[in-house]
């Protein structure tokens, strides 16, 4: 039976980055279906107790520095630690993203697309020309997703996407939900898998 995944994200997240392709894969290997859920994270950080990253503690700012270079040689993906363009709005990169999923385009790679921006480019997220041109890098019409993007219906999706999020028990990014199970964070995708598979 095709299992289907909601996926709660954001595109400017380095751990979504960081578990995107594996994601992909992962998914393509198993035939399951993804539904994509771009979302509002610092809405849902508001919700839940979460904490912007320049109010937590140094102590855990300092960790999750090491955490990100540890994964990044262990995957060995590019990351630059201290980007230039972060943080970074990435409201309209959220908006193509639903655009694409409306048209029935291939959302995972467009937002590869898009992490890479942030986290391996050294580009600004929120710059439509920089959008555009992700867009058009990654084989898709980046004018056109732009201009769907406008789409007051598209708007509409992200803030239900992030209301639904809540209601689903999400508190960061990225998180899996496979059937009742949730599964926060790329860590733990070989579970995310296990679930899928069964």
């Amino acid at each position: 039976m095709n299992k289907t995944v909601e996926y709660f994200f954001t595109p400017i997240s380095p751990w979504t980055y960081l578990g995107s392709e594996r994601f992909q894969q992962m998914v393509k290997r198993h035939v399951a279906t993804v539904k994509f859920r771009p979302c509002n994270l610092g809405a849902i950080f508001a919700e839940t107790g979460g904490l912007p990253l320049p109010k937590r503690s140094p102590q855990r700012q300092a960790n999750r520095l090491q955490e990100l270079a540890r994964w990044s040689q262990y995957l060995d993906i590019p990351l630059t630690l201290k980007p230039k363009h972060f943080p970074a709005n990435d409201q309209l990169a959220s908006r193509i993203l639903i655009a694409a999923q409306r048209q029935q385009l291939d959302c995972g790679k467009l937002a590869h697309a898009f992490h890479k921006l942030t986290w391996a480019e050294e580009k600004d997220i929120s710059d439509p020309e920089t959008l555009k041109a992700a867009a058009n890098g990654a084989g898709f019409d980046g004018a056109a997703l732009l201009k769907a993007a406008e789409d007051p219906d598209v708007a509409a999706e992200f803030e239900r996407n992030t209301k639904e999020a809540m209601e689903k028990g999400v508190f960061g990014a990225p998180t899996y939900i496979v059937g009742d199970q949730l599964f926060w964070g790329q860590d733990r995708l070989d579970f995310v898998e296990r679930e899928i598979a069964k």
